[in-house]
């Protein structure tokens, strides 16, 4: 394209930062597009059409769509995924840093003329409500050959050329590039793999070449709101961007507030918590508010000493496997008809116009007649006891199968949501599922413990076919795959950020998933978490005491809040306590586990030593 048409594209699209229309020019002649589109939030309805008219999606019933991934192409790919800087400093244990000398060509080799008889949508967007004391970390731009991306960053972030063209700092801006590639000529999965997801933290740039799913081409969700935004957070000593949900609890009778937030990883329940209902006993006196269910951005204001917290997302990316009205009300209502929802690798029926996933229903639907499974085989064409089987390998929707909706369509998201500022948090929690030696929830004394906790969380793997079932991945602070930076150092910025707050959050951990020998739960989970987080209130504001541990402060259950809730006393007396012996073993594993990370702040040693001596 010649550079005078990539201007008029501009025009028409209002991008009038000289720095935007420059990045575009660059990346129009590396890329050899078609044609070059700027795209504004308004322009959903009519790029959804044009998608329903190319078949890239489909339409389902009451205004929401589908549509499917390259069958190679259905997760993020950790291993595909780099860290890159001029800095070896920055080199982690799990940020798979490469210095950028050496990566940047080898991308920049793969993605010239990736574009050749495609559209290039331009996306300039917002991380953050507008307004906010983070705005300058906030803004971007992606560039993407597909339409299916387009539609769902529209959902995820504020998208519109008003964004970057009102920027105090007109050049300070991610850039981010995506092209899809041949998918059947990348070698996914092989020592020849072409895929790259590389952020470049130190210049700001996201390159992301061969995929067009979710975190690997949604640029402004997990490249730049979590390893882009933590780098920048870190070298600027400002804030944290962590895979954090953030949720607000207002007591209807004192008319207070309280926020959390937290990280879990994955298959701990996290999305489910953001979104939870209260219990019916429950209801009366508490709302619980959603604000979001993956990231936060976290920092100090210097004017009251506080901790506050936002979600920089403008929507949710949520696995749909599991989601019905029992597990998560919330998230039926935010994908129910009118939405404009998205829908990805679930089963479809173009005939009735639906979808369903594993967990949606307890069965499959009867009739499968008109039924395509994720991959777009008809389920009907598979031998009759294998169509509605659930057994591995027969299911009818990808186990990572996805929905995406704007956070607007949530429907207990909190009036103050789109605050610029954020809002105060109270507490910090972390939570995996650990089946017999986490118990309930202990609250955590002391920053440095905070920190060490969070350092060390882990969940069980639940793979029993590889054999891995109840081995504990740790994941620190849930951001094993998103880390930027070393370890060390990362450990040292938590420490330093919340050590600027003159009011501390208090910190703890929780564990929905307890089981007995027969592997039956403990705690029924799910809208009755509410009360272990009161318990954590009353103890941040002195009104509970608990019960000193070596591993923290667990509540004694006359100060547990069981009203309406019938769990035995054996369950609760497992669940509101410790067994030292497995404590002790998980020292072993800790100190093994923290060994890996270079230059790991002192005070993080001392936390772990003073744990495992309390434990003798």
């Amino acid at each position: 394209m010649r550079d005078s048409d990539v201007d008029a594209a501009l025009d028409a699209g209002g991008v009038r930062n000289a720095f935007v229309r420059e990045f575009v020019r660059e990346w129009a002649g590396r890329l050899e597009p078609a044609a070059v589109r700027v795209v504004n939030a308004e322009d959903d309805e009519r790029l959804t059409g044009e998608a329903l008219a190319a078949g890239e999606v489909h339409e389902v019933a009451g205004g929401r769509f589908f549509a499917r991934s390259y069958p190679k192409d259905t997760a993020r790919s950790e291993e595909r995924t780099f860290v890159a800087t001029r800095r070896p400093s920055d080199r982690g244990t799990y940020n798979n840093w490469v210095h950028s000398d050496e990566i940047k060509p080898r991308v920049l080799g793969l993605m010239a003329g990736g574009s050749r008889g495609k559209t290039m949508y331009v996306l300039p967007y917002l991380m953050a409500p507008p307004g906010g004391p983070l705005d300058q970390w906030a803004a971007g731009v992606e560039l993407t050959d597909s339409r299916v991306v387009v539609l769902h960053m529209l959902r995820m972030a504020r998208v519109g050329a008003g964004y970057l063209n009102g920027l105090a700092d007109p050049s300070n801006f991610v850039r981010g590039v995506h092209v899809t590639g041949d998918l059947d000529s990348l070698e996914q999965g092989t020592p020849g793999d072409k895929r790259h997801f590389v952020t470049v933290a130190d210049e700001r740039l996201l390159l992301h070449y061969g995929s067009s799913y979710g975190g690997n081409a949604l640029l402004g969700k997990i490249a730049h709101g979590l390893r882009q935004a933590s780098y920048d957070g870190w070298a600027s000593g400002r804030f944290l961007a962590e895979q954090f949900m953030l949720i607000g609890i207002r007591d209807k009778e004192t008319g207070r507030t309280y926020h959390i937030c937290g990280g879990f990883p994955s298959a701990s329940g996290k999305t489910n918590l953001a979104m939870m209902m209260p219990p019916a006993s429950l209801a009366g006196r508490y709302d619980v508010h959603f604000f979001g269910d993956d990231i936060a951005w976290i920092y100090v204001d210097p004017a009251d000493g506080r901790l506050y917290g936002f979600n920089p997302e403008f929507g949710v990316f949520g696995v749909a496997k599991d989601t019905n009205e029992r597990s998560n009300p919330n998230a039926v209502a935010a994908i129910s008809p009118s939405s404009r929802a998205l829908f990805t690798n679930t089963a479809y029926n173009p005939r009735t116009r639906d979808v369903w996933w594993e967990g949606r229903t307890p069965e499959p639907p009867e009739d499968v007649e008109g039924w395509f499974d994720w991959r777009g085989d008809p389920i009907v064409a598979r031998p009759p006891e294998r169509q509605r089987s659930g057994a591995p390998g027969d299911e009818w929707s990808h186990p990572n199968s996805r929905f995406t909706t704007t956070l607007a369509n949530v429907p207990n998201l909190s009036p103050e949501a789109n605050e610029p500022r954020g809002v105060p948090i109270d507490a910090i929690i972390f939570g995996g599922r650990v089946r017999s030696r986490e118990p309930l929830i202990r609250a955590i004394r002391g920053l440095p413990e905070g920190v060490y906790d969070g350092l060390t969380l882990g969940a069980e793997a639940t793979f029993a076919a590889e054999g891995l079932e109840g081995v504990l991945r740790y994941d620190p602070m849930s951001m094993r795959p998103f880390m930027s930076y070393s370890e060390g150092d990362y450990a040292r910025h938590w420490l330093d950020v919340l050590g600027r707050a003159r009011h501390q959050p208090v910190f703890a951990h929780v564990n929905w998933f307890q089981r007995d020998g027969n592997g039956r739960y403990l705690w029924p989970g799910y809208g009755e978490n509410l009360r272990a987080l009161l318990w954590l209130i009353d103890f941040a504001e002195g009104r509970a005491k608990g019960e000193e541990t070596p591993v923290g402060v667990l509540p004694r259950r006359e100060e547990l809040n069981l009203q309406g809730l019938e769990v035995s006393g054996p369950d609760l007396d497992r669940l509101l306590s410790i067994d030292k012996a497995q404590w002790q073993r998980e020292m072993i594993g800790r100190e093994q586990h923290l060994s890996q990370f270079r230059g790991l702040p002192e005070s993080i040693w001392e936390a772990h030593r003073r744990m495992a001596e309390a434990l003798r």
